[in-house]
């Protein structure tokens, strides 16, 4: 199936904050989530559209469910796109939304179509169409968690995905089976069956520490894993910081409110 996504050429810098460079020729163009933009050469035009812009063509009914599919996955209505209006070639920058890694994705590799985490997605050629993905069991909307809404990238073009913390690929060969917390999962080949497991055990599920579920991957295909999901590190600061506006005096430290005392922050 041919797409028409645009071509562009890209180079990845950074270790553990990443951005990437996306080189467009006259007239390319790339779409991205608000907020991912770094910086870009003069000539390229930042344009708002409706949804992803692959269904620009099909009239208002094909914007607006475009879009409609991005609204379910949480994710804004709108999307930026930006086009190289100049001569020559122009590039146009996109950072990493926290310490991790970007994953180059070849749609055309994988058969035109990848599953990944609803808020992994960062930016892809013009013509990738960003949707959800639709499951069949109804056990993965009750319990799924924050690894059931998945998005799905469609195209022969290239988009870019982000993994939080260290990322590992693991190649499943045929009824090959991997378990991962549902939050770990940044994406995977279409040709993988994923469902949602329940952990079992009284004690696992009072005292274990993890979520009641997690995700089951059957291969064939090509599974992508991030060590450090959003929600997780999300979790770890609030639960670090300080309470009631007072200063904090580091982790485990015995003088708590005491210190605070000591430096004159409290008067009477």
């Amino acid at each position: 199936m041919k797409y028409g996504n645009h071509e562009i050429d890209f180079e990845i810098h950074g270790e553990e904050m990443q951005y990437v460079d996306i080189e467009l020729d006259p007239q390319e163009a790339v779409v991205a989530e608000a907020g991912s933009f770094m910086m870009m050469d003069q000539g390229i035009q930042m344009n708002t559209i409706f949804g992803d812009g692959s269904n620009q063509d099909k009239g208002v009914l094909g914007k607006l469910f475009s879009a409609g599919k991005r609204l379910l996955t949480g994710e804004s209505l709108f999307m930026t796109a930006f086009m190289n209006a100049g001569q020559g070639k122009k590039q146009v920058s996109f950072a990493a939304p926290y310490p991790g890694k970007i994953v180059p994705i070849d749609l055309m590799k994988y058969g035109g179509r990848f599953i990944c985490q609803k808020d992994a997605f960062l930016c892809a050629a013009k013509g990738v169409s960003v949707g959800i993905e639709f499951s069949k069991k109804l056990g993965r909307g009750l319990f799924g968690g924050e690894g059931f809404i998945m998005q799905k990238l469609e195209g022969d073009g290239m988009a870019f995905v982000h993994a939080g913390g260290t990322l590992a690929r693991k190649e499943l060969a045929a009824g090959e089976v991997l378990k991962v917390d549902t939050g770990c999962i940044v994406g995977f080949t279409k040709d993988v069956d994923y469902d949602i497991e329940f952990v079992g055990g009284i004690k696992n599920t009072v005292f274990g520490g993890e979520g009641l579920f997690f995700a089951t991957l059957r291969g064939p295909g090509t599974v992508y894993v991030q060590s450090l999901p959003f929600s997780r590190l999300a979790g770890r600061v609030w639960a670090a910081a300080p309470r009631g506006g007072g200063k904090d005096k580091g982790e485990g430290s015995i003088l708590g409110g005491i210190g605070d005392l000591l430096d004159g922050d409290n008067r009477f």
